[in-house]
């Protein structure tokens, strides 16, 4: 573990109910959910008033209302979390200019080089804790830590917490500090880890692992017998506290991309192909941004027993439209059996280019690329005037 990394997660509370309540106020301290009320309706936030009766994102409406009957629906406003997103990570990049961002809500920061400038880490993070909520009146909580991993659950150890007889305030920071991993790891329950699902969480039941500290203290030829080599490994390192990855800031990757969990599994291909059309818009969007062209595209599937698959495809020349992004990866989407329910749907690009794609000769339904760069440049303008939320593709709504 490189103990000279400073790294911090900082991550929205409750973002899109954040959002919502500086919007309007009067509803501070109610049970608040952004989503549908209908019987098909899904919890996208939950206030932590709303969670004190066990209501969370992803959970269906009408069961969100059985355990709160006096639960207040608010429809979601997404143009309005992007911009607000927007605003967010603006703190981030004057602060350091490494930072990932995971979500509209969420990023990793590497503040090594800017302890320096700004002091320590708690003093970087107190202060972005304070521009965000004073700048944009949301609240968020950071973690920090020597690694990525651990620095985003400790960032969850900071945030407030929901409990019957109330709401109880977080601590806003957390740092743990180098040499003190394991101490601060090894107690907290197996779910805790990326990459413990529920298929996984039963495995490890039938051989009486509970917490990360059982874990770390199972043989590692035992752990690959009952969950496989590869996945095996990567929970035995994190279960040590080791995550060598570093921050990839968009100027230091290798690959622009963006994938999305869903807070139901999908299953036909209209309703995926919808969500590829507004990945691929939006990826294309950052390539333009980068003034880069993509020659390999690839399209990642995660089911619902958290099995991932990827699919790529790569071209004679670069593509950074939307419509050529979509109309290459259609194909891998179509090949791909959908029937076990898709968690996750995301689209990368790669293996940049200044040239452009040639269409072939022989299909007339190709899309070009260039075809459509008066038509990109317009949209790129319109969000920068209007926000990212303000123009998006239609058959993807």
């Amino acid at each position: 573990m490189n103990s000279e990394r400073v790294i911090l997660h900082v991550d929205m509370d409750m973002f899109y109910v954040a959002v919502e309540l500086r919007e309007r106020p009067e509803l501070r301290g109610k049970p608040v959910v952004v989503g549908g009320a209908g019987p098909r309706g899904v919890i996208a936030a939950a206030s932590y008033e709303a969670r004190r009766f066990g209501v969370f994102s992803a959970m269906g409406s009408v069961h969100a209302q059985r355990l709160c009957p006096d639960v207040i629906f608010l429809p979601g406003n997404f143009p309005l979390y992007q911009e607000v997103s927007t605003d967010v990570h603006a703190i981030f990049h004057s602060v350091t200019p490494h930072v990932e961002g995971l979500a509209l809500d969420e990023a990793f920061l590497d503040v090594t080089g800017s302890l320096k400038i700004f002091g320590t880490a708690k003093d970087i993070a107190h202060l972005i804790r304070e521009r965000i909520t004073t700048e944009i009146g949301i609240p968020c909580s950071v973690g920090i830590a020597t690694n990525k991993f651990i620095a985003k659950i400790a960032s969850k150890a900071a945030k407030p917490i929901a409990t019957a007889e109330g709401v109880r305030a977080g601590k806003g920071v957390v740092q743990v500090e180098s040499g003190s991993e394991l101490s601060f790891l090894h107690p907290l329950p197996m779910k805790s880890l990326w990459g413990v699902g529920p298929v996984t969480q039963e495995k490890l039941d039938r051989i009486g692992i509970k917490t990360i500290g059982d874990l770390a203290a199972l043989p590692l030829h035992v752990l690959t017998v009952a969950v496989g080599e590869a996945h095996g490994r990567h929970l035995h390192d994190l279960s040590h506290g080791r995550d060598e990855r570093p921050v990839e800031s968009e100027r230091d990757v290798k690959s622009i991309g963006h994938e999305e969990t869903f807070n139901e599994d999908l299953f036909t291909y209209e309703e995926v192909h919808r969500h590829l059309v507004r990945l691929c818009d939006a990826v294309a969007s950052r390539l333009r941004a980068h003034q880069t062209l993509a020659r390999t595209l690839t399209l990642k599937v995660k089911f619902s027993d958290f099995h991932s698959i990827t699919r790529s495809i790569t071209a004679d020349g670069g593509k950074s439209s939307g419509p050529s992004l979509v109309d290459a990866l259609t194909p891998l989407l179509k090949n791909i059996n959908l029937a076990p329910g898709v968690r996750l749907l995301g689209v990368s690009t790669s293996n940049f280019t200044d040239e452009r794609a040639q269409p072939s000769l022989f299909d007339e339904d190709q899309v070009r690329d260039d075809s459509w760069d008066q038509a990109s440049e317009a949209i790129d303008h319109i969000r920068e005037k209007f926000g990212k939320g303000a123009i998006r593709p239609g058959s993807a709504l």
